[in-house]
């Protein structure tokens, strides 16, 4: 049984759902990806992605009109695995196609960014042996690319991202729940004293990049969340 958030676009809340490894994530069409497959090689039993995501995937299944391999989604950051800022970490990141040739794969990354649905899909030349596509967030708090800026008010998947890391670094008050409430501008604030940022209690661009560096790949720690 997995726990699984999704972020409801078109509301701005969050909806809950506790569902087995064989039942199909939320919003999927056709039974096209199951919870399972989802979660990929993940080890936590809390997933969360959002409704646009879903539909994403929906949009491209179509397209190609058959079975998608999933080799990696969903990752909390205290997993590790990826860059620190990875749109893996917040549930709206895919790497597929790892059971095609190269032929394949690339009919496969043409059918992502001819569908319209992706904010992003990467080139062969640096993903040549899977396909990855995401449907981040934009903009994004720095220059560089990463995560959006997130403060009170903000409800999401990239507030989960915030919350469990600052849970995992032992910055607790947050929740995990989604919702960037005054527990977690608490949490954000103590967090950026401690590290010498403006204690403002918005998640930007410097305290992103802090949190990330520290919080991805830290192991489960004794203060992670699991609701």
């Amino acid at each position: 049984m997995a726990n699984v958030y999704v972020y409801n676009n078109a509301r701005n809340a969050m909806e809950y759902y506790a569902l087995g490894e064989n039942a199909p994530m939320p919003y999927n069409v056709g039974g096209s990806m199951s919870v399972g497959e989802f979660k990929a090689n993940s080890i936590s039993g809390t997933l969360w992605t959002d409704r646009n995501t879903m539909e994403s995937w929906n949009t491209t299944r179509r397209l190609w009109g058959t079975g998608i391999y999933i080799g990696y989604a969903f990752k909390r950051i205290w997993e590790g695995g990826h860059d620190p800022m990875s749109e893996h970490y917040a549930g709206v990141a895919f790497d597929v196609g790892q059971d095609l040739d190269d032929e394949e794969r690339n009919r496969l990354r043409e059918t992502a960014i001819s569908s319209g649905a992706w904010t992003y899909v990467e080139p062969a030349v640096t993903t040549p042996t899977w396909v990855h596509f995401d449907r981040r967030m934009l903009p994004a708090a720095c220059a560089n690319g990463g995560f959006p800026m997130v403060m009170p008010g903000s409800a999401g998947e990239y507030v989960l991202v915030l919350q469990d890391a600052l849970n995992a670094l032992g910055f607790t008050g947050s929740g995990l729940d989604g919702y960037y409430g005054n527990g977690t501008r608490n949490a954000v604030a103590r967090f950026q004293r401690v590290q010498g940022l403006y204690p403002d209690g918005i998640a930007g661009c410097n305290t992103w990049n802090r949190v990330t560096e520290l919080a991805a790949g830290i192991g489960r720690t004794p203060t992670v969340v699991n609701p």
